[in-house]
């Protein structure tokens, strides 16, 4: 298909239950940008996309200012999209992603239109969502304000130069049992991120100090996700984070024996 030939999305249709999903993740942190993928049909007639799932990601790389999707990630999403497919019986594919701004505006950045070019390569009806959350007013306070762009990549010579905005519309949608898994499952990805990040630096630390200051980096960024997350969800998932934190206890209690041995 030429590039002057190449169509662009007329509408997005996101339900109601992943718009709060993504809210819910986008809201999760101040400090970095996170990001998911979108999952739905898409009426190739019509160039309308109809997103009514998502897939929380893991984040290898907490970056404040731009986010990665590995090959990996994106054929794990596929297989879902796959298995989505089955349960529902009706055609379901990654249609595009999503990731935050916190603390600026809600427009792509170059990276991101770039980015967005990238997946249009391999699709050409992908889309991407970008939410601003933890705006500030003039006077640096934050407000409750939330904006939400779709976009994708105008090319032009095989180069993305601007973006290309999308008409999104929110639809109403009862609460799927997928959707509210992937909700349920953000505490869990978010403390798999601080624990891979935490081993990471610790490894490379110098001292004993270095390392117990990132163990209570760990430990508040873990007590975060449990204050401001956890306990907004289902009992039996605060029974769960119940577990992990008197694990994390034993972790504490082992790294206190180990330094009165002196085996740090």
């Amino acid at each position: 298909m030429s590039e002057r030939n190449m169509p662009y999305l007329r509408n997005v249709n996101l339900a109601s239950d992943v718009f709060a999903a993504c809210l819910q993740h986008a809201f999760s942190t101040e400090k970095e940008e996170v990001m998911g993928l979108l999952i739905g049909e898409v009426d190739e007639e019509n160039l309308t996309s109809n997103i009514t799932a998502c897939i929380i990601l893991h984040r290898s790389d907490k970056q404040p200012d731009r986010v990665e999707i590995s090959p990996e990630q994106l054929y794990e999403a596929s297989q879902y999209a796959e298995n989505l497919e089955k349960k529902l019986n009706r055609p379901m594919r990654v249609l595009g992603w999503y990731h935050s701004h916190p603390h600026i505006t809600v427009w792509p950045s170059h990276v991101d239109v770039g980015t967005q070019a990238m997946y249009q390569n391999m699709d050409p009806l992908f889309v991407g969502l970008i939410f601003s959350v933890f705006a500030s007013d003039s006077g640096g306070s934050v407000v409750n304000k939330v904006e939400v762009t779709c976009f994708q990549a105008l090319m032009v010579k095989g180069t993305p130069l601007l973006r290309h905005e999308v008409p999104l519309t929110i639809k109403p949608s009862a609460l799927e049992p997928y959707n509210l898994e992937a909700v349920t499952d953000l505490p869990l990805i978010l403390t798999q991120e601080v624990q891979t990040h935490c081993k990471e630096t610790t490894k490379n630390a110098e001292d004993d100090f270095a390392k117990l200051h990132n163990n209570a980096l760990k430990t508040l960024e873990l007590s975060h996700i449990v204050s401001k997350i956890t306990k907004l969800m289902t009992e039996d998932f605060l029974e769960a984070r119940l577990k992990a934190t008197e694990a994390r206890i034993n972790e504490l209690k082992l790294l206190k024996q180990q330094l009165l041995s002196g085996n740090m």
